[in-house]
C-alpha cells in the first residue's frame, strides 16, 4: 500500500518498441518494463533471453533511468542522443536531428573507409546508434553502453556425426523459414546462390506450396546470374519472376535509394534489392525472405580461404622466417624479380595481424587518404579510428581460432553494417518487409557448435553447409562460384550518358564542399574509371550516394566547410 504522503509510482515510458516474430509481444512488453524498476541487470537478462530481431528504448516516468537494447546483429535499429540530462531515442539517426545539427567530420571518413557508417556513430555529431548486441544504460545523469550478448563459439571435443548434423541443420532451416512467413504470398529474393536457393526452397517444404521468387538480371558479362536463378526456380516449382535492370533504372532511383536512408550509404547491391522488393509489391507481396547470413555463419566467403593461406605463414620456424625469407624477399632485389614479387607480397601481408591485414584491400587507401582528401578535412578527423574500432569488435568475440573470430567480425561489419541496412532499406521504401531465415537465434547457435573444419575444410569454403544440401540444392549451384547482385555500375557508367551525366554532375557538385579534392575526383572519372570501370566504379558510386544525400538533405556546397574545416573539429 502506498503512503497517504507519497505518490505512486508512475509506469515506465516505452519510446521504441518493434518487435518481429514474437507471438506474446504483451507479456514481453511487461518483462521490460518490470525489468527497469529492478535495474540495468535484469534488463540487460530480458535483452539475453529476448530471441529474434527486436529494438526497445524505455525511460523512468522522470526521465532519470533509461535502457535500450537492439538485437544481436541489429536487423531492427536504434538510434539516440542526449539532452539537457536526458537521452532521446528513435530508430533512424535523422529523427533525432535539431534544426543546427552539424555533420561529424569523423563519420564523413567512415564513410569513405568502409562505404557506410558503422555503429556506434552516425552523420550527425551527438547521435549515436546503437551496435548489433548493445544495450545503453543512463542513471544518474551517467551513460554507459556496452554488449549485452557476444559471439562464443564452443569447438566440440569428441567426434560428431555428420548426419545427425545434417538432419539438425535442415530441421532449423527449415522451422526458421516457416518462423518468417507472415501469412501472406510466400516470396524470396533469389539470386541463384546456395543461401537464397535454399531459402527458396525451404519455403516449399515448411508451408507445402511453392515460393515467389524475384531475381535481378543484368546485361552486362560477368555480372548476370540469372541462369543460375532459373535453375533454383525450376528445381523448386517457384513462381519466378524476373527483372533486368537497365542504366535508365539506375539514372531514375539513384536519388529515391539515396535520400531513403538516414545517412549516407554507400552499398551497391541497393539498388537490384531494390527493385526486387518493388516488383513483389507489385505482385501484393508483404514480406519477403533474404538469404543473408550464410557465408558469414558457415564460412562461405572468399577472404575466408585466403586468410587461412596467410595464417600458414606462422607455421614456418620463426629463425627461417626472420633470417632468411623476410631480409631476402623484402630488403635485396630478389623481392622484385618475376616470380619472387608475389612471395614478397605474400610474406608482407602474411606479416600483418589480423584485422589490420584487411586494409590492404582497402578501396580508400589504396587510392590514397592523401591524394583523395583535403588537408583542411584530414585535420579533422583521426586517420586512425576505422582500425580502432576493427581491433575493438574483433577482440570481442570468445574463441581461439581465427575463422570463427573472422565470422563474428563480418557479423557487425558487414551484416549489421552493410548486408542488412542494404536489405532492409529498399524494402522498406519499396513497401515490404523482410525476414533472415539464417539469422535465426537457433540456427546462429547451432553455427557457433560446428567444428571450424566444417565451415572452411581445407580450402572449401563452407563444406558442411553444401554437404548438407547436396541432393536438395541443385548441384550446379552448391558448385558455382559466388557473385550476388553485384551492380555492373562502373561498366554502364563508361557507356550510358544519362548515368554518366549523373556521375558527373554529382561528383562535381561534391569537389566543391570542401573535403575531397578536385584534382583527385577529375582523375578518378577521366582516366581511373575508363582503364578499370569495376573496380574504379565502386569508388565513384560511393561518392555520388554521399552528394546525392547531402542534396536530398538541402546541404549546400558551401554549408559542407562548416562541418569539415579545422575550426569545427
Amino acid at each position: 500500500m502506498t503512503d497517504a504522503n507519497e505518490s505512486p509510482q508512475r509506469p515506465p515510458v516505452l519510446d521504441v518498441f518493434v518487435r518481429d516474430c514474437v507471438d506474446e509481444p504483451e507479456g514481453e512488453r511487461r518483462r521490460w518494463t518490470v525489468a527497469l524498476a529492478q535495474g540495468e541487470e535484469a534488463l540487460r537478462n530480458v535483452a539475453k533471453g529476448s530471441r529474434g530481431p527486436f529494438a526497445v528504448a524505455l525511460r523512468s516516468q522522470d526521465g532519470g533511468t533509461a535502457f535500450a537494447a537492439v538485437d544481436r546483429f541489429s536487423v531492427q535499429t536504434l538510434c539516440y542522443r542526449v539532452e539537457g540530462g536526458r537521452i532521446l531515442f528513435a530508430q533512424r539517426a535523422d529523427d533525432l536531428v535539431a534544426p543546427d545539427e552539424e555533420l561529424d567530420p569523423q563519420a564523413l571518413f567512415d564513410y569513405l573507409y568502409f562505404h557506410n557508417i558503422p555503429a556506434p556513430r552516425t552523420i550527425f555529431r551527438g547521435i549515436h546508434r546503437l551496435p548489433a548486441g548493445h544495450c545503453v544504460w543512463m542513471a544518474n545523469g551517467r551513460l554507459s553502453v556496452r554488449p549485452y550478448w557476444e559471439a562464443t563459439f564452443h569447438e566440440p571435443s569428441g567426434t560428431v556425426s555428420f548426419e545427425s548434423l545434417k538432419s539438425r541443420f535442415r530441421q532449423l532451416v527449415q522451422e526458421a523459414v516457416a518462423r518468417q512467413l507472415d501469412g501472406g504470398i510466400p516470396a524470396c529474393f533469389l539470386s541463384g546462390g546456395t543461401d537464397s536457393s535454399t531459402v527458396a526452397g525451404m519455403i516449399g517444404q515448411a508451408i507445402g506450396r511453392a515460393a515467389h521468387t524475384y531475381s535481378i538480371g543484368f546485361e552486362a558479362e560477368g555480372y548476370d546470374e540469372m541462369a543460375f536463378a532459373r535453375i533454383a526456380a525450376k528445381r523448386f516449382g517457384t513462381e519466378h519472376r524476373e527483372y533486368y535492370l537497365t542504366p535508365d533504372d539506375l539514372v531514375r532511383s539513384i536519388p529515391i535509394v539515396a535520400r531513403s536512408y538516414d545517412q549516407p550509404f554507400g552499398n551497391s547491391s541497393a539498388l537490384p534489392a531494390y527493385y526486387c522488393a518493388l516488383k513483389a509489391h507489385d505482385d501484393g507481396v508483404t514480406k519477403m525472405l533474404a538469404g543473408d547470413g550464410g557465408d558469414e555463419l558457415f564460412g562461405g566467403n572468399s577472404r575466408y580461404a585466403k586468410q587461412r593461406i596467410f595464417g600458414w605463414y606462422q607455421h614456418v620456424p620463426a629463425a627461417l622466417r626472420r633470417a632468411v625469407m623476410e631480409p631476402l624477399l623484402e630488403r635485396t632485389p630478389l623481392g622484385r624479380l618475376p616470380g619472387f614479387s608475389k612471395a614478397r607480397s605474400y610474406v608482407e601481408q602474411a606479416k600483418m595481424p589480423m584485422p589490420d591485414r584487411l586494409k590492404i584491400y582497402n578501396l580508400l587507401l589504396r587510392l590514397g587518404v592523401r591524394d583523395v582528401l583535403e588537408p583542411d578535412f584530414l585535420a579533422c578527423v583521426d586517420l586512425e579510428e576505422p582500425f580502432q574500432l576493427q581491433r575493438e569488435v574483433w577482440s570481442q568475440a570468445q574463441t581461439d581460432l581465427e575463422l570463427n573470430r573472422t565470422l563474428a567480425f563480418d557479423w557487425r561489419f558487414t551484416l549489421a553494417d552493410s548486408d542488412l541496412p542494404k536489405v532492409c532499406g529498399t524494402a522498406a521504401l519499396a513497401g515490404v518487409a523482410v525476414g533472415f531465415p539464417f539469422l535465426d537465434d537457433e540456427l546462429v547457435d547451432f553455427s557457433t557448435t560446428l567444428p571450424v573444419e566444417y565451415k572452411l575444410n581445407g580450402l572449401k569454403l563452407r563444406w558442411f553447409f553444401k554437404e548438407a544440401l547436396r541432393g536438395f540444392l541443385p548441384d550446379e549451384i552448391i558448385t558455382k562460384r559466388k557473385q550476388g547482385f553485384g551492380l555492373p555500375f562502373g561498366v554502364w557508367t563508361t557507356r550510358h550518358s544519362g548515368l554518366r551525366a549523373l556521375a558527373v554532375e554529382s561528383l562535381g557538385s561534391l569537389a566543391r564542399r570542401g573535403f575531397v579534392r578536385p584534382g583527385f575526383i577529375r582523375t578518378l572519372l577521366e582516366h581511373r574509371l575508363p582503364e578499370h570501370p569495376g573496380y574504379y566504379g565502386e569508388m565513384v558510386w560511393v561518392l555520388m550516394m554521399l552528394e546525392q544525400w547531402l542534396q536530398a538533405r538541402s546541404v549546400r556546397a558551401t554549408d559542407a566547410p562548416r562541418a569539415t574545416t579545422a575550426a569545427a573539429c
